[in-house]
Protein backbone atom coordinates (compact mmCIF):
# COMPACT_ATOMS: atom_id res chain seq x y z
CA UNK A 1 0.00 0.00 0.00
CA UNK A 2 1.25 3.47 -0.89
CA UNK A 3 -0.72 6.43 0.45
CA UNK A 4 0.37 8.78 -2.33
CA UNK A 5 -0.79 6.38 -5.04
CA UNK A 6 -4.06 5.80 -3.21
CA UNK A 7 -4.67 9.51 -2.60
CA UNK A 8 -4.18 10.57 -6.21
CA UNK A 9 -5.23 7.38 -7.99
CA UNK A 10 -1.90 6.83 -9.73
CA UNK A 11 0.28 3.80 -10.45
CA UNK A 12 3.64 5.15 -9.28
CA UNK A 13 4.30 7.66 -6.47
CA UNK A 14 6.06 10.02 -8.87
CA UNK A 15 4.81 13.59 -9.23
CA UNK A 16 6.08 15.97 -11.89
CA UNK A 17 6.87 19.46 -10.64
CA UNK A 18 4.56 22.22 -11.88
CA UNK A 19 7.38 24.38 -13.23
CA UNK A 20 7.02 27.74 -14.93
CA UNK A 21 7.54 27.63 -18.72
CA UNK A 22 8.04 23.83 -18.66
CA UNK A 23 4.84 22.24 -17.39
CA UNK A 24 2.17 22.58 -20.03
CA UNK A 25 -0.52 20.07 -20.96
CA UNK A 26 1.88 17.97 -23.09
CA UNK A 27 4.24 17.30 -20.19
CA UNK A 28 1.50 16.83 -17.59
CA UNK A 29 -0.49 14.39 -19.73
CA UNK A 30 2.64 12.42 -20.66
CA UNK A 31 3.59 11.95 -17.00
CA UNK A 32 0.05 10.92 -16.09
CA UNK A 33 -0.12 8.49 -19.02
CA UNK A 34 3.20 6.98 -17.87
CA UNK A 35 1.72 6.20 -14.45
CA UNK A 36 2.74 9.24 -12.41
CA UNK A 37 0.93 12.47 -11.61
CA UNK A 38 1.37 15.28 -14.10
CA UNK A 39 0.94 18.89 -12.99
CA UNK A 40 0.19 21.91 -15.16
CA UNK A 41 2.27 24.87 -13.96
CA UNK A 42 -0.10 27.83 -13.56
CA UNK A 43 2.67 30.18 -12.46
CA UNK A 44 3.60 31.24 -16.00
CA UNK A 45 0.10 31.19 -17.46
CA UNK A 46 -2.56 33.87 -17.87
CA UNK A 47 -5.98 32.58 -16.71
CA UNK A 48 -7.27 31.97 -20.23
CA UNK A 49 -4.08 30.04 -21.10
CA UNK A 50 -4.45 27.85 -18.01
CA UNK A 51 -8.03 27.10 -18.99
CA UNK A 52 -6.85 25.99 -22.45
CA UNK A 53 -4.14 23.75 -20.99
CA UNK A 54 -6.56 22.07 -18.57
CA UNK A 55 -8.95 21.25 -21.39
CA UNK A 56 -6.19 19.94 -23.67
CA UNK A 57 -4.80 17.82 -20.83
CA UNK A 58 -8.22 16.23 -20.35
CA UNK A 59 -8.27 15.34 -24.04
CA UNK A 60 -4.74 13.89 -23.90
CA UNK A 61 -5.18 11.68 -20.82
CA UNK A 62 -7.96 9.90 -19.01
CA UNK A 63 -5.75 9.57 -15.95
CA UNK A 64 -5.48 11.91 -12.94
CA UNK A 65 -3.56 15.17 -13.33
CA UNK A 66 -3.39 18.37 -11.34
CA UNK A 67 -2.49 22.05 -11.37
CA UNK A 68 0.34 23.69 -9.43
CA UNK A 69 -0.58 27.18 -8.20
CA UNK A 70 1.89 29.60 -6.59
CA UNK A 71 -0.20 31.45 -4.01
CA UNK A 72 1.58 34.74 -4.76
CA UNK A 73 -0.03 34.72 -8.24
CA UNK A 74 -1.49 38.18 -8.93
CA UNK A 75 -4.77 36.86 -10.39
CA UNK A 76 -5.16 34.13 -7.78
CA UNK A 77 -8.95 34.51 -7.39
CA UNK A 78 -9.49 34.00 -11.10
CA UNK A 79 -7.12 31.03 -11.20
CA UNK A 80 -8.87 29.33 -8.27
CA UNK A 81 -12.24 29.89 -9.92
CA UNK A 82 -10.97 28.28 -13.13
CA UNK A 83 -9.70 25.09 -11.45
CA UNK A 84 -13.07 24.67 -9.75
CA UNK A 85 -15.14 25.38 -12.87
CA UNK A 86 -12.97 23.13 -15.04
CA UNK A 87 -13.30 20.22 -12.63
CA UNK A 88 -9.64 19.93 -11.65
CA UNK A 89 -9.42 17.29 -8.92
CA UNK A 90 -5.89 17.89 -7.60
CA UNK A 91 -4.11 21.16 -6.76
CA UNK A 92 -0.57 21.63 -5.46
CA UNK A 93 -0.03 25.01 -3.83
CA UNK A 94 3.25 26.73 -3.05
CA UNK A 95 4.87 30.09 -2.23
CA UNK A 96 2.31 31.32 0.25
CA UNK A 97 0.07 30.57 3.23
CA UNK A 98 -1.97 27.38 2.66
CA UNK A 99 -4.62 28.65 5.10
CA UNK A 100 -5.83 31.19 2.52
CA UNK A 101 -7.17 28.75 -0.09
CA UNK A 102 -7.13 25.17 1.26
CA UNK A 103 -10.65 25.24 2.72
CA UNK A 104 -12.07 26.74 -0.49
CA UNK A 105 -10.46 24.03 -2.62
CA UNK A 106 -11.49 21.23 -0.26
CA UNK A 107 -15.08 22.48 -0.15
CA UNK A 108 -15.11 22.08 -3.93
CA UNK A 109 -13.93 18.47 -3.77
CA UNK A 110 -10.30 19.17 -4.69
CA UNK A 111 -7.40 17.30 -3.08
CA UNK A 112 -4.71 19.70 -1.89
CA UNK A 113 -0.95 19.27 -1.42
CA UNK A 114 1.24 22.13 -0.23
CA UNK A 115 4.98 22.62 -0.69
CA UNK A 116 7.04 23.48 2.40
CA UNK A 117 10.72 24.06 3.16
CA UNK A 118 10.57 23.48 6.93
CA UNK A 119 8.97 21.22 9.54
CA UNK A 120 7.37 24.28 11.16
CA UNK A 121 5.33 25.03 8.04
CA UNK A 122 4.48 21.34 7.64
CA UNK A 123 2.69 21.54 10.99
CA UNK A 124 0.81 24.63 9.78
CA UNK A 125 -0.30 22.70 6.69
CA UNK A 126 -1.71 19.85 8.73
CA UNK A 127 -3.62 22.31 10.90
CA UNK A 128 -5.43 23.80 7.87
CA UNK A 129 -6.39 20.42 6.41
CA UNK A 130 -4.19 19.76 3.39
CA UNK A 131 -4.25 16.19 2.09
CA UNK A 132 -0.49 15.84 1.56
CA UNK A 133 2.74 17.74 2.08
CA UNK A 134 5.69 18.21 -0.27
CA UNK A 135 8.97 18.70 1.61
CA UNK A 136 11.30 20.48 -0.82
CA UNK A 137 15.01 20.74 -0.05
CA UNK A 138 17.14 23.62 -1.27
CA UNK A 139 18.78 21.48 -3.95
CA UNK A 140 15.67 22.18 -6.02
CA UNK A 141 15.67 24.50 -9.00
CA UNK A 142 13.80 27.78 -9.08
CA UNK A 143 12.38 29.42 -5.95
CA UNK A 144 13.57 27.98 -2.65
CA UNK A 145 13.07 28.32 1.08
CA UNK A 146 15.24 30.75 3.02
CA UNK A 147 16.20 28.01 5.47
CA UNK A 148 18.45 26.32 2.88
CA UNK A 149 17.72 22.92 4.43
CA UNK A 150 18.82 19.98 2.32
CA UNK A 151 16.37 17.26 1.35
CA UNK A 152 18.05 14.56 3.44
CA UNK A 153 17.74 16.77 6.53
CA UNK A 154 14.27 18.11 5.74
CA UNK A 155 12.40 14.87 5.04
CA UNK A 156 12.97 13.16 8.42
CA UNK A 157 12.29 16.44 10.21
CA UNK A 158 8.96 16.89 8.41
CA UNK A 159 8.13 13.22 8.93
CA UNK A 160 8.41 13.76 12.70
CA UNK A 161 6.21 16.85 12.51
CA UNK A 162 3.26 15.33 10.65
CA UNK A 163 1.54 12.03 9.90
CA UNK A 164 0.14 13.25 6.58
CA UNK A 165 1.16 11.59 3.29
CA UNK A 166 4.62 12.98 2.55
CA UNK A 167 6.22 13.72 -0.81
CA UNK A 168 9.91 14.54 -1.07
CA UNK A 169 11.30 17.06 -3.57
CA UNK A 170 14.62 18.69 -4.33
CA UNK A 171 17.62 16.86 -5.77
CA UNK A 172 15.72 13.71 -6.76
CA UNK A 173 15.94 12.46 -10.34
CA UNK A 174 16.67 8.74 -10.10
CA UNK A 175 15.24 5.53 -8.73
CA UNK A 176 18.09 5.40 -6.23
CA UNK A 177 17.22 8.89 -5.00
CA UNK A 178 13.58 7.88 -4.72
CA UNK A 179 14.49 4.86 -2.58
CA UNK A 180 16.77 6.99 -0.38
CA UNK A 181 14.09 9.52 0.56
CA UNK A 182 11.55 6.76 1.13
CA UNK A 183 13.95 5.24 3.66
CA UNK A 184 13.75 8.59 5.49
CA UNK A 185 9.97 8.63 5.63
CA UNK A 186 8.74 9.98 2.28
CA UNK A 187 6.00 8.07 0.49
CA UNK A 188 6.47 9.63 -2.91
CA UNK A 189 8.68 12.02 -4.84
CA UNK A 190 8.21 15.18 -6.86
CA UNK A 191 10.71 15.68 -9.66
CA UNK A 192 11.08 19.00 -11.42
CA UNK A 193 14.46 19.09 -13.15
CA UNK A 194 14.19 15.52 -14.45
CA UNK A 195 10.94 16.26 -16.27
CA UNK A 196 11.88 19.82 -17.27
CA UNK A 197 14.56 18.34 -19.53
CA UNK A 198 12.35 15.78 -21.30
CA UNK A 199 11.12 15.92 -24.88
CA UNK A 200 7.58 16.80 -23.78
CA UNK A 201 8.60 19.76 -21.63
CA UNK A 202 7.69 23.15 -23.12
CA UNK A 203 11.11 24.55 -22.21
CA UNK A 204 13.24 25.62 -25.19
CA UNK A 205 15.56 22.93 -26.59
CA UNK A 206 18.54 25.30 -26.23
CA UNK A 207 17.79 25.58 -22.51
CA UNK A 208 17.42 21.79 -22.19
CA UNK A 209 20.69 21.11 -24.03
CA UNK A 210 22.54 23.62 -21.88
CA UNK A 211 21.20 22.13 -18.64
CA UNK A 212 22.09 18.62 -19.79
CA UNK A 213 25.70 19.81 -20.15
CA UNK A 214 26.00 21.19 -16.60
CA UNK A 215 28.45 19.70 -14.14
CA UNK A 216 28.66 19.52 -10.39
CA UNK A 217 28.65 23.01 -8.88
CA UNK A 218 27.21 24.70 -11.97
CA UNK A 219 24.09 25.89 -10.11
CA UNK A 220 23.81 28.14 -7.06
CA UNK A 221 21.17 29.70 -4.83
CA UNK A 222 21.10 33.44 -5.59
CA UNK A 223 18.70 36.42 -5.39
CA UNK A 224 18.51 35.97 -1.63
CA UNK A 225 17.43 39.56 -0.96
CA UNK A 226 14.36 38.92 -3.12
CA UNK A 227 13.26 35.29 -3.34
CA UNK A 228 16.08 32.73 -3.10
CA UNK A 229 16.32 31.11 -6.53
CA UNK A 230 18.60 28.36 -7.82
CA UNK A 231 20.17 29.36 -11.12
CA UNK A 232 22.53 27.75 -13.58
CA UNK A 233 25.74 29.58 -14.44
CA UNK A 234 25.52 32.09 -17.28
CA UNK A 235 25.70 35.81 -18.00
CA UNK A 236 22.73 36.76 -15.81
CA UNK A 237 24.01 34.44 -13.06
CA UNK A 238 27.35 36.31 -13.08
CA UNK A 239 25.63 39.70 -12.96
CA UNK A 240 23.57 38.64 -9.93
CA UNK A 241 26.58 37.10 -8.22
CA UNK A 242 28.60 40.30 -8.69
CA UNK A 243 25.74 42.51 -7.45
CA UNK A 244 25.22 40.39 -4.33
CA UNK A 245 28.97 40.34 -3.61
CA UNK A 246 29.10 44.15 -3.49
CA UNK A 247 25.98 44.34 -1.32
CA UNK A 248 23.48 45.64 -3.86
CA UNK A 249 20.23 46.93 -2.37
CA UNK A 250 16.84 45.29 -2.79
CA UNK A 251 15.92 48.06 -5.23
CA UNK A 252 19.04 47.42 -7.33
CA UNK A 253 18.35 43.69 -7.36
CA UNK A 254 14.76 44.27 -8.48
CA UNK A 255 15.99 46.49 -11.30
CA UNK A 256 18.55 43.89 -12.37
CA UNK A 257 15.96 41.13 -12.32
CA UNK A 258 13.45 43.18 -14.29
CA UNK A 259 10.56 41.31 -15.88
CA UNK A 260 10.35 38.21 -18.01
CA UNK A 261 13.83 36.87 -17.19
CA UNK A 262 12.68 33.29 -16.61
CA UNK A 263 10.62 33.29 -19.81
CA UNK A 264 13.66 34.52 -21.76
CA UNK A 265 15.89 31.80 -20.39
CA UNK A 266 13.61 28.78 -20.08
CA UNK A 267 10.96 29.28 -22.75
CA UNK A 268 12.85 31.33 -25.33
CA UNK A 269 16.29 29.73 -24.84
CA UNK A 270 18.13 33.04 -24.36
CA UNK A 271 21.19 31.86 -22.42
CA UNK A 272 22.69 35.35 -22.28
CA UNK A 273 19.85 37.43 -20.84
CA UNK A 274 17.63 34.74 -19.35
CA UNK A 275 17.19 33.47 -15.82
CA UNK A 276 18.20 29.80 -16.08
CA UNK A 277 16.33 28.06 -13.27
CA UNK A 278 17.31 24.41 -12.77
CA UNK A 279 18.13 22.07 -9.89
CA UNK A 280 21.46 20.75 -8.63
CA UNK A 281 20.58 17.28 -9.84
CA UNK A 282 20.94 18.46 -13.44
CA UNK A 283 24.62 17.53 -13.12
CA UNK A 284 23.54 13.84 -13.15
CA UNK A 285 21.48 14.18 -16.32
CA UNK A 286 23.05 14.09 -19.76
CA UNK A 287 20.55 12.24 -22.00
CA UNK A 288 17.61 13.79 -23.84
CA UNK A 289 14.73 11.39 -23.10
CA UNK A 290 10.97 11.12 -23.39
CA UNK A 291 8.76 11.08 -20.29
CA UNK A 292 7.92 7.42 -20.83
CA UNK A 293 11.62 6.51 -20.98
CA UNK A 294 12.32 8.54 -17.83
CA UNK A 295 9.56 6.90 -15.78
CA UNK A 296 10.57 3.41 -16.90
CA UNK A 297 14.21 4.11 -16.01
CA UNK A 298 13.28 5.46 -12.56
CA UNK A 299 11.08 2.46 -11.71
CA UNK A 300 13.62 -0.07 -12.99
CA UNK A 301 16.41 1.56 -10.98
CA UNK A 302 14.24 1.82 -7.87
CA UNK A 303 13.44 -1.90 -7.99
CA UNK A 304 17.06 -2.85 -8.67
CA UNK A 305 18.37 -0.71 -5.81
CA UNK A 306 15.72 -2.14 -3.50
CA UNK A 307 17.01 -5.65 -4.26
CA UNK A 308 20.61 -4.56 -3.64
CA UNK A 309 19.73 -2.97 -0.30
CA UNK A 310 17.81 -6.08 0.76
CA UNK A 311 21.04 -8.11 0.35
CA UNK A 312 23.12 -5.88 2.62
CA UNK A 313 24.34 -7.69 5.73
CA UNK A 314 22.92 -6.77 9.11
CA UNK A 315 25.24 -4.70 11.31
Amino acid sequence: MNRICDLFGIQYPIIQGGMVWCSGWRLASAVSNAGGLGLIGAGSMHPEVLCEHIRKCKEATGKPFGVNIPLMYLQIEEIMKIVVEEGVEIVFTSAGNPKTWTSYLKQNGIKVAHVVSSAFFAGKCEAVGVDAIVAEGFEAGGHNGREETTTLCLVPSVRKATNLPLISAGGIATGAGMLAVMALGAEGVQMGTRFALTKESSAHDVFKEYCLSLGEGDTRLLLKKLTPTRLAKGKFFSEVEEAEARGASVEEMCELLGKGRSKKGIFEGNLEEGELEIGQVSSLLHKFMSVDEVVREIIDEFNLCRQVVAKLPSL
